[in-house]
Parts: C-alpha cells; sequence; structure tokens
C-alpha cells in the first residue's frame, strides 16, 4: 500500500474493532490484542494448501500426454502416481 493510500485509508475508514482510523494505530491494536476474541462473527471457511514444485520440461510434457490419455489433469495424476509409489514404499 502505498503512503498516499495509507493517508487515504485513514481518512476514509474507521476499523470495527480497533476503532483507529489509522493503519498504524490498527497495527499497535493487533500488536496488543488477540483475533480470537473478536471471531464471534466471523464464518469459518475451509481452504485449500498447494505448492509448487520445479518438473523437468520433458517430463512435464510426459505427464502432460499421459494425462490427457487417462482424461484426468496433470495435477490429480501427479497426486494418483505419488500416492501409488508412498504406498509401495510404506510396503516393503
Amino acid at each position: 500500500m502505498t503512503k498516499k493510500e495509507r493517508k487515504a485509508y485513514g481518512q476514509n475508514k474507521s476499523s470495527s474493532i480497533s476503532k483507529s482510523n489509522s493503519l498504524e494505530k490498527i497495527g499497535e491494536f493487533w500488536d496488543t490484542h488477540d483475533f480470537t476474541d473478536y471471531d464471534t462473527d466471523t464464518p469459518d471457511i475451509e481452504f485449500k494448501v498447494t505448492c509448487a514444485i520445479p518438473v523437468e520440461l520433458d517430463l512435464l510434457s510426459s505427464v502432460e500426454k499421459q494425462a490427457k490419455i487417462r482424461g484426468v489433469s496433470v495435477e490429480t495424476l501427479v497426486n494418483l502416481w505419488l500416492q501409488q509409489k508412498l504406498s509401495e514404499q510404506q510396503a516393503e
């Protein structure tokens, strides 16, 4: 957030919980308070954590071809193959 945006924020908005109208004061408030104490109206959400792993281009191309043949996404195929390999390793 730019300095101009921070200034505009402070002029136009006030935090509903801390009642502060500057980002610095809102930050100070949350430095000394726990969000879970104010969590009564916040809906629970689920989210999925993903990560990226570099794969050699030729290998990726081969995986993409296999995924297309099987009618699944690359992600699905890679996860399936990794699960199968881990199951094999655990069975040894």
